[in-house]
């Protein structure tokens, strides 16, 4: 950690240039910088892109940056704020601090926070923004938090952990073991310390995988940032009944959260019903997309599913539905000569259950991207391909 970033005049010429391109500030001539230019450049960077992940530490004075791999790699407030609302008590540990956005959240929450850091710097710059954050009930540790975990005498009412990927893991399947820290491996050790523990990790991680490899699941949350999945949150307790699992979905959006939750194991024992397409269309949100609730759906919101592997969803009245709503305007069969007969030159095209793809389809039926019109391109109850013509529903 250079401390001349944060003297006033490398400041200003930070927050000056914020909005510069980088190519050109590194091509001119900085005689009135006492530092390597390409320090500020590397602030300069990481603060842009932590103008909306990173709001708080955006608009506070003296906040110094990490490399932007950091920035990227970093839960955003958002999702942050969520994490720290579904879990509660008096002490956390946070194995694998990062930047220190979700302790930053964490010590809303609870009384004392331990951040672990590995990176000795990055530790140190973490320590360093949340004095300049004003929140002084944070302990930060430069140490790996398995390591310090096993030297502390004392337990902590919840641990939290967010295991990478190791850089030599090969192929697509993702597991935990293949990540750093090795948390089913540690899952005595952990327990040992708490009998909570919270878990982020990856979208790309299978929940039938992780309920086994992480034995003691008692909730999966699936959180979404408009409609795009950002994180799975596993929360662990000692000696649960695992055939409880509860999945709780969230699509947080800009001016309200859609949830959804349903039981594991209830899921395929689900009733669902099925109908051909009535007055009005549903597509799941992402979260709900990810966590495969689909019988669930059906029998809770009494949306009528268009066929087993279709995922759209019918009604003739109007419901609260947690993903996008449609009226449906006309439906054509996927034959381009009657398509054309519509006069439709542009829309929205989504497929679902269908044989070809959206970039094959405009080919086929000569549409550009855009617009007021919705088409989804799926297969219904009786086994016909379908172009379902739709307005937004607001």
């Amino acid at each position: 950690m250079n401390k001349g970033i944060l003297n006033t005049v490398n400041q200003d010429f930070i927050n000056k240039h914020i909005d510069t391109d980088i190519a050109f500030l590194l091509l001119r001539s900085h005689s009135e910088l006492e530092i390597d230019i390409k320090l500020l450049l590397e602030q300069i960077e990481a603060k842009k892109r932590s103008k909306k992940k990173l709001s708080s530490w955006f608009q506070t004075k003296n906040i110094y940056y990490p490399n932007k791999l950091n920035i990227e790699q970093t839960s955003s407030e958002v999702t942050a704020e969520y994490k720290s609302k579904i879990i509660s008590g008096n002490s956390i540990i946070d194995l694998t601090g990062g930047f220190g956005v979700d302790c930053f959240y964490f010590a809303k929450q609870f009384r004392k926070v331990t951040h672990c850091e590995i990176n000795t710097q990055l530790s140190e710059i973490v320590k360093h923004n949340y004095q300049q954050l004003k929140t002084l009930n944070i302990q930060t540790v430069a140490a790996d938090g398995i390591s310090y975990l096993k030297k502390v005498n004392s337990k902590f009412d919840w641990i939290y952990i967010d295991p990478s990927r190791r850089h030599d893991s090969k192929g697509k399947v993702f597991f935990l073991k293949d990540c750093l820290p090795n948390v089913p491996e540690h899952l005595d050790l952990l327990f040992s310390y708490s009998e909570n523990i919270l878990i982020k990790t990856s979208p790309l991680l299978d929940l039938s995988v992780g309920i086994i490899e992480l034995k003691h699941v008692k909730s999966i949350h699936i959180v979404a940032v408009n409609n795009e999945v950002k994180e799975l949150l596993w929360i662990l307790e000692k000696d649960i009944n695992t055939q409880k699992i509860n999945i709780e979905t969230v699509n947080i959006k800009d001016n309200h959260k859609e949830f959804f939750r349903f039981n594991f194991y209830k899921e395929n024992s689900a009733k669902v019903q099925y109908s051909l397409p009535l007055t009005y269309l549903y597509e799941p949100n992402s979260a709900i997309l990810k966590s495969g609730g689909f019988n669930s759906v059906s029998e809770q919101l009494k949306a009528k599913k268009l066929r087993q592997h279709s995922h759209l969803y019918t009604s003739n009245e109007i419901i609260a539905f947690p993903g996008r709503a449609f009226k449906i305007d006309k439906i054509l069969s996927y034959n381009k000569k009657q398509f054309r007969k519509s006069g439709i030159t542009k829309a929205n095209i989504t497929t679902r259950n269908f044989p070809d793809s959206v970039e094959n389809i405009r080919k086929k039926l000569g549409v550009k991207n855009g617009g007021d019109i919705y088409i989804f391109a799926t297969t219904n109850l009786e086994g016909q391909k379908l172009l379902i013509i739709c307005s937004k529903f607001s």
